[in-house]
């Protein structure tokens, strides 16, 4: 089995972003409207930008409904964009240039959150995870034995897994037969939407250790999606912040997590449980639920649950601009006067 990089040529060198992400937008139509009204719209993901160097793990975190598995799909092209650019190491993809989507799909691959609906129930371990190289032109006994190959470097020995059924699996298991299956495809970029999630603490570590073990080895780049920032802070080497489809906040993990400037990150970090007794949070850091997705505020989307808003806050969106070396903010209390 070869790295992706023998395979797919690095067009741009170490220094050219592997993943490059430009007003990124994904509105969702409701239902009603009439003559002469214009239909409502969720604005899942409203101007997103950002880059993943190759070789990095960047996490994407947020509460739930901010935008971060909208972006993963559109950037894995399961849900068409209705905005913006995607660059793959400096190529256009699909309809924003020459980098065909079959081609862009072989490169990228996805790993989700259901482990078993990910897989068809019919299938066996070793069919399910040859049937995509087949798909895109591997003979099909070569495309089995790099399974067989991938079974075993995932931890699942194919004399004792290869014929298994899905429903013959744990939780655990099913999870490193898909990253076995994305993997088939040589790929240079994982997206991991919540990958580890569903799984509990113990199997999640060990899931955890072979995705940077693999990483490592195969000179991968992760897109990691998570609510967890016990998780990112283990795995991520930077970390994305966003709040209802925007970027609030992003910089290296380490930086990040001993000194967020964004008070929705600041938030975030403090719910995070402590095993301390004397580091319990006896208040939430962070009240009320997120604005209309349909019709967000004026200004700062943040404004009406942040307790340090003020009155630029209402009149004007904050942009995201550099706070400290490599992070970024996107808050009026960072910005300076007006």
């Amino acid at each position: 089995m070869t790295a992706p990089g023998s395979t797919l040529m690095d067009r741009g060198g170490p220094a050219q972003p592997l993943l490059t992400v430009r007003g990124l937008r994904k509105h969702f139509a409701l239902r009603g409207g009439g003559f002469g009204r214009d239909r409502a719209a969720v604005r899942a993901v409203d101007g997103v930008d950002f880059d993943v160097a190759k070789g990095e793990t960047l996490a994407i975190v947020g509460e739930s409904g901010c935008g971060k598995s909208t972006t993963a799909r559109l950037i894995a092209r399961l849900i068409e964009p209705d905005g913006g650019e995607l660059l793959f190491d400096g190529e256009g993809v699909g309809q924003f240039g020459g980098l065909a989507l079959k081609d862009y799909r072989r490169r990228l691959q996805m790993v989700f959150q259901d482990s078993q609906a990910s897989l068809n129930p019919r299938l066996t371990v070793l069919d399910a995870v040859a049937y995509g190289p087949q798909v895109h032109g591997l003979a099909r006994e070569a495309a089995r034995e790099r399974t067989r190959a991938l079974l075993a470097r995932v931890g699942l020995p194919p004399e004792v897994f290869a014929q298994r059924y899905p429903h013959e699996l744990s939780g655990g298991q099913r999870q490193r037969v898909n990253i076995a299956r994305a993997l088939a495809f040589e790929p240079r970029l994982l997206i991991l939407d919540e990958a580890v999630a569903a799984l509990d603490k113990s199997v999640q570590a060990q899931v955890l250790n072979l995705l940077q073990e693999l990483k490592a080895e195969q000179g991968l780049t992760y897109l990691f999606i998570s609510h967890d920032l016990q998780v990112v802070h283990y795995i991520a080497d930077r970390v994305l912040v966003m709040y209802l489809g925007q970027v609030v906040e992003t910089g290296p993990v380490d930086a990040l997590y001993a000194a967020p400037r964004h008070p929705y990150t600041r938030a975030l970090l403090a719910a995070v449980p402590s095993m301390d007794p004397a580091h319990r949070t006896e208040r939430p850091p962070l009240a009320g639920d997120p604005p209309d997705p349909v019709n967000p505020p004026a200004g700062c989307r943040f404004r009406d649950r942040c307790p340090l808003a003020f009155s630029r806050c209402a009149a004007e969106a904050p942009l995201l601009r550099i706070a400290a070396p490599a992070h970024a903010v996107a808050c009026h209390l960072d910005a300076g006067p007006p």
